[in-house]
């Protein structure tokens, strides 16, 4: 079957046809030749860097993008022997999820990664490194990543399977008079590539090289790359990669500061001993946590898109007070929460009984950290807590379990999430654990 789809497929690319459009302008044919095509390269040496650019669909959150990292990563690293190929981080662009008043673009992965750390374990650059290897030449090509239409309806049938086929929906690209396509990536306007195609694609990641190996190119973008699956969600190479994204070491200084100041909390206390090379890390289930509960209690847009999964403030009170039935020494919340200001004095109400602490940034630790690093000291401070109680299907809920199973805690004190009100017995998380 793969063999056919390629032989399709490149068949395709060797027709030149009349330019097509859907959705106006903004909508390229799938087949169409470029006259600037002969520019391209068409043969390069191996030892040539070549890199993969990739995009993900505008409102996806922070959580959601860390994960297609690691899809694009894992398949970036098993490229090992297809080339020098680097998988160039995209610069982070204000999110939907950012609420600061000021512009949050074009901010470099260091910014909330340890970049060394990352490089371990895949040969990842900035954006800055890419302009500075590549320059302000064209891309070879930008393919656009779609869902097959109605593919979830009828006799839907899965298959890993992909084909050239024309847009589905609007993009950001356009051919100008040049013959060069232009298009917005990362925030920056003046992208140009000389071949765009659109791409429904289902399954897995790896299918991607059937793609890179049409041409030689250089430098490719892959759009939309969230609808490419992990190869293997959970195996060892993800956690492997997992384990490499390692915060920034500014954020786990903030992190570690506030603990030992109003948690009481260290690492020595705690019985977390993680050593500054991941690939040094054992697999221990020696943490204990510090001498607080932390509970992540999501609002916003969940109590519009998911009301049946958080419960009101009192009901998440009530659900904590029986977690301390089995922690009877432990009277301090730690609280991560996008609630309003009105919603937290409902909420400090609510947890009266306890000792609530929160990390309330000051304007000058905002502008400083940006708002995907104070996300990131929140996820921080509750991965280290005794307990942590987490929002149903939450992703930022997803990568604190995940650090927390990369310490080493029982899985009991992590795996658990809040149920919606009136519900007394929910669906509790998967419990992914460390394949070694």
């Amino acid at each position: 079957m793969d063999v056919v789809i390629i032989f399709i497929a490149t068949l395709l690319l060797s027709v030149s046809t009349i330019r097509t459009s859907c959705l106006e302008d903004k909508c390229v044919s799938y087949h169409e030749e470029s006259p600037t095509n002969s520019k391209r390269t068409n043969s390069i040496a191996s030892s040539v860097p070549r890199y993969i650019l990739y995009d993900v669909n505008a409102p996806e959150g922070f959580n959601l993008r860390r994960d297609v990292f690691m899809r694009m990563a894992i398949f970036v690293r098993s490229l090992a022997d297809s080339g020098d190929w680097h998988l160039v981080l995209p610069s982070w662009t204000h999110l939907y999820h950012w609420k600061s008043p000021f512009t949050q673009n074009h901010l470099p992965w260091s910014q909330y990664f340890d970049l060394p750390s990352l490089q371990k374990f895949a040969p990842v650059i900035e954006t800055s490194q890419f302009f500075q290897e590549y320059g302000s030449k064209p891309l070879d090509a930008v393919y656009i990543l779609q869902n097959f239409k109605n593919a979830w309806k009828g006799d839907f049938k899965w298959e890993e399977k992909w084909i050239f086929e024309n847009c589905s929906s609007r993009n950001s690209f356009s051919r100008d008079g040049d013959g060069l396509y232009h298009g917005d990536v990362w925030g920056y306007d003046n992208i140009t590539a000389f071949e765009v195609k659109c791409v429904s694609f289902q399954g897995q990641v790896k299918q991607l090289k059937e793609l890179l190996e049409l041409n030689r190119d250089r430098a490719v973008l892959i759009d939309h790359a969230e609808i490419a699956l992990h190869n293997h969600f959970g195996n060892r190479e993800y956690w492997r990669c997992r384990r490499s994204m390692r915060f920034a070491k500014h954020l786990e200084e903030v992190a570690k500061y506030f603990r030992a100041t109003f948690l009481n909390s260290t690492d020595e206390s705690d019985g977390i001993n993680r050593p500054d090379d991941w690939t040094q890390e054992k697999p221990l289930r020696n943490a204990k946590g510090g001498p607080y509960f932390c509970a992540h209690l999501r609002r916003r847009d969940f109590l519009m898109g998911r009301p049946n999964l958080v419960p009101n403030f009192e009901n998440a009170a009530s659900q904590i007070r029986k977690y301390q039935k089995s922690y009877t020494d432990v009277e301090t919340i730690f609280i991560s929460t996008d609630a309003s200001q009105e919603e937290l004095t409902e909420l400090k109400s609510s947890f009266q009984d306890f000792n609530i602490v929160k990390y309330e940034p000051s304007p000058n630790e905002i502008k400083k950290f940006k708002d995907g690093g104070i996300a990131i000291i929140d996820q921080i401070i509750c991965s280290h807590a005794r307990l942590f109680v987490g929002t149903c299907e939450s992703t930022f809920s997803f990568r604190i379990q995940e650090e927390r199973e990369i310490m080493g805690f029982n899985p009991e004190s992590t795996f658990n999430c809040f149920c919606g009100n009136n519900v007394t017995d929910c669906t509790q998380p998967s419990k992914w654990l460390i394949v070694h």
